[in-house]
């Protein structure tokens, strides 16, 4: 029998407003509660969150209800994968231990229902985008994170969320040329046999048809929620 999978992308919890990101979250929540009764296993392609950074004993405030809708989806049976995206600065294994996360640094591969997925953030994938392959570099150097988790983290989150906040700006400034980075590296990859190539990161909802696969990004949350789900097809469906 199949099962049935979920997938979410680029949430990006804190970016706006203190009322925006309520409703935001409560939106998240009241998917996540529909996930424990409708799918089987749940798929995050990065950025949940504007920013994480990771202290050891510190938990950065807020957004406590959608811990514990995670907890709960967890607890629940189901399991929930997280692929790290470009504004996780740094994560320990709270997602792991203390929610019961699968999490993932790298881009997987994994067969759903007999069919060959990639799925990745996106980050880092498009060919003319130097800079941030620069920057990704310096962001995940274990020696240099190690030195940054030293600050306060009053101050520590501050820089975080300052960091973020530059690295959305670049990316939706940036101008990568008339063709889509992403989609040539998901060309490559259903070239080599995969099925479907699921990234984020664009912002930009795309659900693409290439020769025997498809090429599906699922845009992000801060204009209109949606999610992705497959059985036996692929589909974007948007959330309330």
């Amino acid at each position: 029998m199949n099962k049935t999978y979920f997938f979410i992308s680029d949430i990006h919890l804190g970016l706006n407003s203190p009322e925006a990101e309520r409703e935001k979250e409560k939106q998240l929540v009241s998917f996540l509660n529909y996930s424990k009764d409708n799918c089987d296993e749940l798929f995050i392609i990065g950025d949940l969150f504007d920013y994480w950074f990771e202290y050891k004993r510190v938990i950065q405030k807020g957004f406590m209800r959608t811990i514990a809708s995670l907890v709960d989806l967890a607890d629940s049976g189901k399991t929930v994968h997280y692929l790290i995206g470009n504004h996780d600065f740094l994560h320990r294994n709270f997602f792991q231990k203390e929610i019961g996360l699968q999490l993932y640094r790298d881009p997987i591969e994994i067969l759903l229902n007999g069919k060959k997925f990639l799925i990745g953030h996106g980050d880092g994938l498009v060919k003319n985008d130097i800079g941030y392959k620069i920057l990704k570099k310096v962001l995940r150097n274990k020696t240099l994170q190690k030195i940054y988790s030293l600050i306060h983290p009053d101050l520590g989150i501050k820089i975080a969320s300052a960091s973020s906040k530059t690295s959305r700006d670049y990316t939706a400034n940036k101008n990568y040329g008339k063709e889509d980075g992403l989609f040539e590296t998901a060309q490559i990859k259903i070239d080599e046999g995969f099925d479907f190539v699921l990234f984020g990161h664009s912002h930009r909802r795309v659900f693409q048809k290439y020769k025997n696969g498809y090429y599906v990004n699922l845009g992000a949350w801060l204009d209109k929620p949606c999610f992705g789900k497959f059985t036996q097809l692929f589909e974007i469906i948007d959330w309330k």
